[in-house]
């Protein structure tokens, strides 16, 4: 894939490193991921966008209802810019956030905590009696529901949280439920052995056998969960489940009552072999070559953004334009060799472009990013960074 000129001239001018999401292939991403979520709503995982600008103008279009955070001084932050639905997608021991949380009923009724572990209840609980038990609504959690695949003693899956049958589930709901302090508001089933791997490569029938017996064992231990708790509280729940990579498949059990996505906007690399949908490549970032070492090598200043998870070419930046990393040296930290077919090379102060592999960690190397439109540089906007934000 090379680089779209069109976006390629309209920021020309600017100075590289840096960052863009051309706005024609991020509003495909989410009308796609509208349709494949089939009139159940989306919430919008802050991790994988980073860029408040951006989360909000997603949350402006019907479909895409409230945000999944990833620290709680993120989730209070968001609020104080005006977010009124805030669920946690990991459980938090910042003893400082809870204490501002506990003390502010705004905060208190617009953000869910997670949690799955009596530990954390705990914790939660110190806060309020900390603070006097102030006036306000109970605190909100949500119960983080194990939805790994259990093949005998194999588990599949992230490891997260450690409650995954319905005894579990009701012990913890119990404990969050003893002083009338904190509130269960739902249950989270994230299936990221579906949601976050790709089918590429020969591994790829063992892929989708590995995500169709998950699915299957989901749809009959998630509504069991369910109706348990639905049963034990007396209400209806929240039930939150899904990811980019499996948001058809997540919205096909009845139970579920909104899916998260996020990566699926800007669509990394990591995201490029899914037969579910069709990513359109959204965000990329531009580096200048400062020095040609050798015929067929071009030295950029910049690029050593490797994505997070298990060590591995798939999580290096990809260069556009036919380009390819040095396997001798990669990404670097401070300038990046990327090798060109003959004739293709290019020169000292040009620029080359490259897709990173995960989502948001993206923007956690860029103060601003440019929204471009066609030939057209429509906006810039701050990232998390840029707002003097690094929460992780």
């Amino acid at each position: 894939m090379s680089a779209p000129a069109p976006w390629r001239r309209a920021t020309a001018s600017l100075p590289a490193p840096l960052a863009v999401v051309d706005l024609d292939a991020f509003e495909a991403n989410a009308r796609d991921l509208l349709a494949r979520a089939q009139g159940t709503p989306i919430r919008v995982a802050s991790k994988s966008l980073r860029v408040r600008g951006l989360l909000e103008r997603v949350l402006d279009q019907p479909g895409f209802a409230g945000v999944m955070g990833f620290s709680l001084a993120e989730a209070l932050w968001l609020v104080e810019h005006g977010a009124t639905d805030v669920l946690l997608g990991y459980p938090t021991v910042d003893r400082a956030a809870l204490a501002r949380l506990v003390t502010d009923p705004g905060a208190r009724a617009a953000i869910t905590l997670m949690v799955d572990d009596v530990a954390q209840v705990a914790l939660i609980e110190r806060a309020l009696t900390r603070a006097g038990s102030p006036e306000g609504p109970p605190v909100q959690v949500c119960l983080d529901i194990d939805a790994g695949l259990r093949l005998g003693p194999l588990h599949v899956g992230p490891r997260r949280s450690p409650v995954r049958t319905v005894a579990d589930a009701l012990a913890l709901a119990r404990a969050c439920e003893r002083t009338g302090r904190l509130r269960v508001r739902g249950v989270m089933f994230y299936e990221g052995q579906v949601a976050g791997v790709n089918e590429a490569g020969p591994t790829g029938p063992v892929v989708r056998a590995m995500k169709a017996a998950s699915l299957a064992q989901l749809r009959r231990r998630r509504p069991e969960v369910v109706a348990a708790l639905t049963d034990a509280l007396g209400r209806d729940l929240l039930v939150n489940g899904g990811g980019t990579g499996s948001v058809g498949d997540t919205v096909a059990d009845p139970t579920i009552t909104e899916v998260t996505a996020g990566s699926g906007l800007y669509c990394p690399t990591l995201f490029d072999h899914y037969r579910a949908f069709r990513p359109r490549p959204a965000a990329f970032f531009g580096l200048d070559v400062v020095r040609s070492p050798a015929p067929g090598i071009a030295t950029a200043f910049g690029g050593g953004y490797v994505a997070s998870g298990p060590t591995g070419a798939d999580r290096l930046p990809r260069p556009l334009g036919g380009g390819r990393l040095l396997a001798t040296e990669g990404a670097g930290e401070v300038q990046t060799p990327v090798r060109f077919r003959s004739g293709a090379t290019p020169a000292v102060g040009d620029r080359v472009w490259f897709r990173h592999a995960k989502a948001g960690e993206m923007m956690e190397r860029f103060d601003t990013v440019h929204l471009v439109r066609g030939d057209t540089l429509e906006e810039t906007l701050p990232t998390y960074r840029g707002e003097s934000r690094t929460f992780g």
